[in-house]
C-alpha cells in the first residue's frame, strides 16, 4: 500500500472488510438479468462488495471518510451479511501505512449506517471505546437527528452503540450543510439515500475526487436509473446523480467507490447510451489517467 498524491493532498484507499448485499435490494427497479451480468450473485442472491474508506494526509492532518462495519457486532449479524475481515481490516490496513489509529486527527462519516460508521467504535475491555481516540468526528445535523430517530424502513441501518459513544466522549462535530471544512475538502450534501449524507469533495484546480458514499457506492451505479432499493427519495437520488455526473464528465472529475468490490475508483464518461464507469481501477492509476 502507498499514497497517492492529488493535488495538496496524499491519498491511500484503505480496506477495512468485505461483506454481500442482496443484489435486488443494491439495484431497485433494475432487473436481476441486467445487474447479475456485472455483480453476480451468490445462492442467497447477495453481491460481493467491500468497505472502502479513503485516508486523506495534508500535512499534519490525517483525514479519514468512513470507518466500515467495525468487529464488534454479533457473529449471526455478520453471517447474515457474510462480513469478513480475513485480508482486510481497517486497523491493519493503516499498520500497513505507518499509521495508529490515535494519529488520526479526524473522522468524516458520510452517514451513519453500521457499514460506514461501525468501524468508528470498538470493544475494548468489555467497553465500548473510540477506534480514533483524538479525532474529531464530523456528520451533518440532518442525518444525526434522522438516526436518533429514524423511521421503521430503515431503523435496521442505524445502531446507537456506533455513534452515541462519539457525542459522549465529546469527540462530534456537528455541522449544518455544504462546508468547505478544509482547504480544498469541500461537503456536498445529498438527501435521496438517507437525510444529510455528506460526500467529501477534494479538488485540486478545475478537477475534483468525490467520495461516493451511498449515491455512488459501485461502478454499477453510474448509470442514472440504477438506483439503489435501500434510498429513501429515489427520484431525488435520481436528480442528484444527474448533476453530479454531468459535472463529472465536463470536469473529468474522479469518482470514488466506497463499496465496489474490485474497483477503487473511475472518470464518467457519457455517449448515445447514458453516464457510464470509463476504466475503473485502482486509484493511483485513475489519478494518473485524469491528469493526461
Amino acid at each position: 500500500m502507498s499514497f497517492t498524491t492529488f493535488g495538496r493532498f496524499e491519498l491511500a484507499a484503505v480496506h477495512s472488510g468485505t461483506f454481500r448485499l442482496d443484489g435486488g435490494a443494491m439495484f431497485g427497479v433494475v432487473p436481476r438479468n441486467l445487474w447479475q451480468k456485472s455483480n453476480p450473485p451468490d445462492e442467497k442472491n447477495r453481491i460481493d462488495m467491500r468497505m472502502r474508506t479513503l485516508l486523506i494526509r495534508d500535512g499534519d492532518q490525517l483525514i479519514l471518510i468512513d470507518t466500515g462495519v467495525g468487529k464488534k457486532n454479533h457473529p449471526k449479524f455478520q453471517d447474515i451479511f457474510a462480513i469478513e475481515f480475513a485480508r482486510y481490516s481497517l486497523a491493519d490496513q493503516l499498520q500497513l501505512l505507518g499509521i495508529a489509529p490515535e494519529e488520526v486527527t479526524d473522522v468524516i462519516l458520510t452517514h451513519l449506517h453500521f457499514d460506514h460508521a461501525g468501524g468508528a467504535v470498538i470493544q475494548q475491555g468489555g467497553s465500548l471505546a473510540l477506534q480514533f481516540p483524538n479525532a474529531t468526528h464530523y456528520v451533518q445535523k440532518e442525518q444525526w437527528e434522522w438516526a436518533l430517530n429514524p423511521s421503521e424502513r430503515d431503523r435496521a441501518s442505524y445502531f446507537p452503540e456506533n455513534y452515541q459513544p462519539i457525542a459522549d466522549a465529546s469527540r462530534l462535530e456537528i455541522l449544518d450543510g455544504e462546508t468547505e471544512l478544509f482547504p480544498d475538502l469541500h461537503l456536498k450534501i445529498v438527501h435521496g439515500h438517507t437525510f444529510g449524507q455528506q460526500l467529501v469533495r477534494l479538488v485540486d484546480g478545475d478537477q475534483a475526487i468525490l467520495y461516493g458514499g451511498d449515491l455512488f457506492p459501485m461502478v454499477s451505479h453510474i448509470p442514472e436509473p440504477w438506483i439503489m432499493g435501500y434510498d429513501l427519495q429515489p427520484l431525488v437520488t435520481l436528480r442528484e446523480k444527474q448533476q453530479i455526473l454531468a459535472e463529472a464528465v465536463e470536469n473529468r472529475d474522479i469518482i470514488f467507490f466506497e463499496h465496489d468490490a474490485e474497483a477503487d475508483a473511475a472518470l464518467v464518461v457519457k455517449d448515445e447510451k447514458g453516464f457510464r464507469a470509463g476504466e475503473p481501477g485502482p486509484l493511483a492509476d485513475v489519478v494518473s489517467m485524469a491528469g493526461k
